[in-house]
């Protein structure tokens, strides 16, 4: 196992079963954030993370974090909470202001940087890229998640939350839309106690790559991805 060097020049990546073990999943650095090199890398399970300063690091954990949408777990306490929510759900209604609520956020935002929002942004225009926004009722943004879509599998990216059960509402919207829609896995990437709150759990890189390439070449309703309100709150 050793670290590649990707080449500007070539879209190519290492198979991902070659990533390292320490620093886990760690798997090339170098290339570029065109979409096309980002979509080769999303087919192929891997993802970049880096810091501000750094050469783009491409990654590929063992284990991987997923999470089944139709097994969405919600607290009793989140359930009293949504019954009476105050928020509006939209879907690609605002993924500029997500993706920089994203990186404004102080825990998920170190590595969104001015050249990561450029590119995800790019992969927005083209198709591929999704946010989910969450409003309050003087219509201000309070939360939200964006991730690219790969079939009936969505990799999600980053998550920020400016009110109370503000991101925890974006998911919970999100994967029950999602899965009655014939959604059938989301990527966390690596479990965190958030995520694993919510009921994320792991499972081998292997099975993982299985999934994905089942599941990238299923559709969902060609109507899925267009901008919409799928949450109001109850007057």
């Amino acid at each position: 196992m050793r670290l590649v060097q990707l080449s500007r020049h070539s879209l190519a990546f290492p198979s991902p079963e070659g990533a390292l073990r320490e620093p886990n999943g760690l798997l090339a650095l170098g290339g570029d954030l065109s979409p096309s090199r980002l979509l080769m890398a999303y087919q192929r399970g891997i993802f970049p993370w880096f810091s501000p300063g750094d050469p783009i690091l491409w990654w590929s954990p063992d284990p991987r974090a997923v999470m089944w949408p139709a097994e969405f777990h919600i607290s009793r306490s989140m359930k009293r909470f949504h019954a009476h929510s105050p928020y509006r759900v939209t879907l690609n209604h605002a993924f500029g202001q997500v993706i920089q609520g994203c990186a404004n956020d102080r825990f998920e935002g170190t590595w969104i940087t001015p050249e990561v929002i450029a590119a995800y942004h790019r992969l927005h225009e083209l198709g591929y890229a999704h946010s989910i926004e969450v409003w309050d009722d003087k219509n201000e943004l309070v939360g939200g998640m964006y991730g690219v879509a790969q079939g009936t599998l969505f990799c999600g990216e980053s998550m920020f939350s400016r009110a109370v059960n503000a991101s925890k509402t974006a998911l919970l919207v999100f994967c029950e839309r999602f899965a009655r829609s014939g959604g059938r896995l989301v990527d966390c990437q690596v479990l965190n106690e958030h995520t694993a709150s919510l009921g994320a759990v792991e499972i081998s890189r292997h099975e993982y790559l299985a999934q994905l390439a089942t599941l990238r070449m299923q559709k969902l309703p060609q109507n899925f991805w267009v901008p919409a309100t799928l949450f109001m709150p109850q007057r």
